[in-house]
């Protein structure tokens, strides 16, 4: 049984925000230049949502004392997860009604920032060349 190392955990949390927050404005500067102002500026916003809900989840999970007790830090992954999706899905629907974008540069946006959670994540299991095993 490996126990988790919670200081590279957190790092990892905050690294896999920081990841989208760069995807995002990448997606941005693609839309602006193939699309225009609406389409970068919907990238941005879309992009700016899967980040802001990453963002919540990670101070949200990582933000306590997990050490030791891993029945409070499922407990932590759940709420945080749960803040994660309302807060992605208020936000869509705030954007969606009060602004005008370009809905498949938004989405697309929102889709790419996820390339960085499964990377981030893929990298860190046991023999891909992140997490040291651990007998």
């Amino acid at each position: 049984m490996s126990a988790i190392d919670l200081p590279r955990a957190r790092r990892l949390a905050f690294r896999v925000v920081l990841g989208q927050a760069g995807v995002t404005a990448i997606a941005a500067l693609i839309g602006w230049a193939a699309g225009g102002e609406l389409a970068g500026r919907s990238a941005l916003v879309g992009g700016g949502i899967a980040t802001a809900g990453s963002l919540a989840m990670a101070v949200t999970v990582m933000g306590g004392t997990l050490a030791g007790d891993a029945q409070r830090a499922l407990i932590a992954f759940y709420v945080g997860e749960a803040l994660k999706l309302a807060l992605v899905a208020v936000l869509f629907v705030i954007v969606l009604k009060v602004m005008r974008v370009a809905p498949l540069a938004m989405f697309a946006a929102f889709a790419a920032t996820f390339l960085v959670y499964w990377i981030a994540l893929l990298s860190a299991l046991p023999g891909a060349g992140g997490a040291p095993r651990s007998a």
